[in-house]
């Protein structure tokens, strides 16, 4: 980390100004834009195609998204869309073997000839790469796709001033405030009528690289009155997260509850589809697959996500080990939970909310963990 450099910048022209400057630098720009009714990740070149004055409210198997006539540009939360698409994709090619002649060749997919930016990531989103980089650039088994994908990724990070009831990262070690794993970081700072300000956003450069592009946007140095409002917005959103697990004693607090009747009791309420696998931006289970591709000649290995949900996934000479929806909850849970530090050296959870959002039943993981550890719903 380099020694911060805040500045201030217009939101239209400073966004405009550093999607352009990241296209110049050969960069492939992914963000925020609203698509089919949420916010979804996409690439985007111009700045008009992100949010303007939306909002969302989301709760257990709710979410919805409201557009106001104000001019944030940060003023919601993600939606089940994550960063882990681009560097750890859904379905992805790993070999292709050809069969010309009588002779076999076998080729891997070219590397991404751009690296990544990433606009507008929140904190959990960054300490959930965090994870992934954890398990998979593990130096004694990498994953060369993932670490190509990976590599020099430029991240423009966002304070979250507006956090919803299902978030609770607060719990799980993080907050509203981004502190690692960024370039550049961006409050979102409201007009004020006392001090005279106007909608603004205070930008802070956090490592070289960044500093060269703040340095090439329009932009005035912050003042001291600036840099008070963004500790103000900080505060509020943390007000907005009380805790709401022990996220560090969960470990302890969970073992022992293997055989807790409230295994059972969610399990009637399941419904093992894997939406909070699929939506969770640390899950990394995945399988290979074999296909020849109709009309060629050509096999073809592919990568794909898969989950604990699966009944197939704990298969073990011929039949599953996991063959109930309890077995299989209680595998999800007590791993994000409880045991993802044996294996990683940190929780598999950043308190992000999205599989209680996108849940279709409306389970609430926080809840169920507060009944097994003895709290209260």
């Amino acid at each position: 980390m380099v020694d911060p450099e805040r500045r201030c910048v217009d939101p239209r022209t400073g966004l405009q100004g550093l999607l352009d400057v990241l296209s110049s630098a050969g960069y492939r720009v992914v963000g925020p834009v609203v698509r089919d009714g949420v916010i979804a990740y996409n690439d985007i070149n111009d700045e008009q195609a992100m949010p303007t004055g939306c909002t969302v409210v989301q709760a257990p198997g709710r979410w919805r998204l409201l557009h106001g006539d104000d001019p944030t540009r940060f003023s919601w939360t993600p939606g089940s869309d994550s960063w882990k698409q681009y560097v750890f994709p859904a379905r992805n090619e790993v070999l292709r073997i050809r069969r010309r002649d009588g002779s076999c060749t076998a080729t891997r997919p070219a590397p991404p000839d751009r690296p990544l930016a990433l606009i507008g990531a929140r904190d959990c989103e960054l300490r959930a790469l965090g994870i992934l980089d954890r398990v998979l650039l593990d130096p004694d088994h990498p994953d060369p796709r993932y670490a190509e994908r990976r590599a020099d990724t430029f991240v423009v990070a966002v304070t979250c001033g507006e956090p919803s009831s299902t978030c609770w990262c607060t719990s799980m070690g993080g907050g509203p405030e981004p502190r690692t794993g960024f370039d550049l970081k961006i409050t979102e700072l409201a007009a004020t009528e006392r001090p005279p300000a106007p909608h603004r956003l205070l930008v802070e450069a956090a490592t070289t690289r960044g500093q060269r592009l703040l340095q090439q946007l329009p932009s005035e140095r912050a003042t001291d009155a600036d840099i008070a409002a963004a500790g103000e917005v900080v505060t509020r959103s943390v007000a907005m997260m009380p805790a709401r697990l022990p996220g560090p004693d969960l470990p302890q607090l969970l073992a022992g509850t293997e055989q807790h009747p409230q295994w059972d009791a969610v399990a009637e309420r399941c419904l093992s589809c894997g939406n909070c696998t699929m939506v969770c931006p640390t899950c990394f289970c995945n399988t290979l697959s074999d296909h020849t591709p109709l009309g060629t000649d050509d096999a073809v290995r592919e990568q794909s996500w898969a989950s604990c949900f699966q009944l197939e996934h704990s298969n073990l000479g011929g039949r599953p080990v996991r063959a109930t929806t309890a077995a299989r909850y209680r595998q999800w849970l007590t791993h994000k939970l409880q045991t993802w530090p044996e294996q990683f050296g940190t929780l598999g959870c950043v308190g992000c909310g999205r599989c209680t959002t996108w849940c279709p039943a409306g389970i609430d993981i926080v809840e169920e963990a507060n009944v097994l550890i003895g709290g209260t719903r």
